[in-house]
């Protein structure tokens, strides 16, 4: 059996942050699935990270002495990648210009950088880079999911309750899906829902959606494509071309798009997220490494929210808002454009965080869903915490 390590290069991480502060790059849901649970459906394998020394204890790594495959954690598998990496010679690596994208051999040459032999892939694979791909290429991530996911096997019946325009072919619902009521157009996208998971009535989706496991499309729901609704979620209103992790809620009116939003994350009602300038220039978007805004060359980009982070009733995100890990946004006006981690306020300013009461909240609402928060989670936050300043 292959031992497969899907790796962080750490220059990709910190441009993807804030949500890999608390999760390997692999970990990040893009499509139907996430890039993990992707390379699990291609490759037959024993499969670790290499990610952030603090969350090694959460994600181990698990080595053999001289042959393990790394595979860089933020590209999709394709066939070319798949067949090259299936027969990838000991000592060996694949690169694609000056990219790493995977290594067979041991630890002290991947970390190195030193092989014997060297294959070069012409066509780039799917990858995210920047935090904004996530939403970005979610549509040609979500219809590679759906063909790999859907092949061979047969949909549950599609109640005659609903409204159903385009191929049908292009709807795939998982055993324990209830869907009643509804528009389903699949002539932009295909439509996936997951097990257990409830389509309520009066709700209109247009393709491509993924809607994970036990997630929840709340009553006369409006939701644009390419949009992904991670297990466990809740949404109501209006979505268009949204990324939401798992566990996290936007369940009532208010509007979001082009966003990716983390995993414990809770939108309140009426809350509406700015995704276009009203001059339609360019969008700048806050990088942690820069420690600045950096050009997207995108015209529409909403809001990206870390981990365990909320929003209340009725507020406002300007075009573009990136939002860090354990932050409490509350009350009227547009908050900045960057809000640090473990932080709380409004638009009138805000306050620092403290551990104590972060985990108090964040136990709270994870045990509404049966889930503990655990040791080795808040040794991930103490150590978040730790480095946030360096972020600001």
């Amino acid at each position: 059996m292959k031992n497969i390590i899907l790796f962080d290069e750490k220059s990709t991480r910190d441009n993807l942050l804030p949500l890999t502060f608390t999760r390997p790059v692999a970990g990040l849901r893009f499509g139907i699935c996430t890039i993990a649970e992707k390379w699990q459906h291609a490759i037959t394998g024993n499969y670790s990270f290499l990610a952030a020394d603090y969350l090694q204890a959460k994600f181990p790594i698990s080595l053999n002495e001289d042959d393990n495959i790394f595979i860089a954690g933020n590209i999709c598998p394709n066939d070319e990648l798949i067949s090259s990496i299936e027969n990838l010679p000991l000592n060996s690596a694949i690169t694609h210009g000056d990219d790493l994208l995977a290594f067979r051999g041991n630890i002290n040459d991947f970390n190195s950088r030193k092989w014997e032999q060297e294959t070069t892939i012409e066509n780039s694979p799917l990858a995210i880079k920047m935090l904004y791909d996530i939403f970005s290429l979610n549509d040609v991530a979500l219809r590679e999911d759906f063909n790999a996911i859907t092949a061979g096997r047969k949909s549950q019946h599609l109640s005659s309750s609903n409204t159903l325009i385009g191929n049908p072919n292009m709807i795939f619902i998982e055993e324990g899906a209830t869907v009643e009521g509804t528009i389903l157009n699949t002539n932009n996208g295909p439509i996936y829902i997951g097990k257990e998971a409830e389509i309520m009535e009066g709700s209109c989706i247009r393709g491509g959606l993924a809607l994970c496991e036990h997630g929840i499309i709340n009553m006369g729901t409006k939701i644009y494509g390419a949009t992904t609704i991670g297990p466990y979620c809740k949404v109501g209103g209006e979505l268009n071309n949204v990324v939401m992790q798992s566990y996290s809620n936007k369940a009532h009116d208010g509007f979001l798009g082009n966003a990716v939003i983390g995993e414990w994350c809770n939108i309140g009602g009426g809350t509406s997220a700015s995704n276009l300038k009203n001059d339609y220039t360019e969008i700048k978007l806050w990088n942690y490494p820069a420690h600045r805004f950096l050009r997207t060359g995108l015209q529409f980009c909403g809001l990206i929210m870390g981990d365990h982070s909320k929003a209340g009733i009725n507020c406002m995100f300007n075009t573009a808002t990136v939002v860090g890990v354990g932050v409490n946004i509350h009350g009227s006006g547009f908050p900045r454009n960057f809000v640090a981690s473990f932080s709380e306020g409004s638009s009138a300013g805000f306050t620092d965080v403290s551990l104590t009461k972060f985990f108090d909240i964040a136990k709270r609402m994870m045990a509404r869903r049966n889930i503990e928060l655990t040791e080795i989670d808040r040794e991930i936050f103490q150590s978040i915490y730790n480095i946030a300043d360096t972020y600001k």
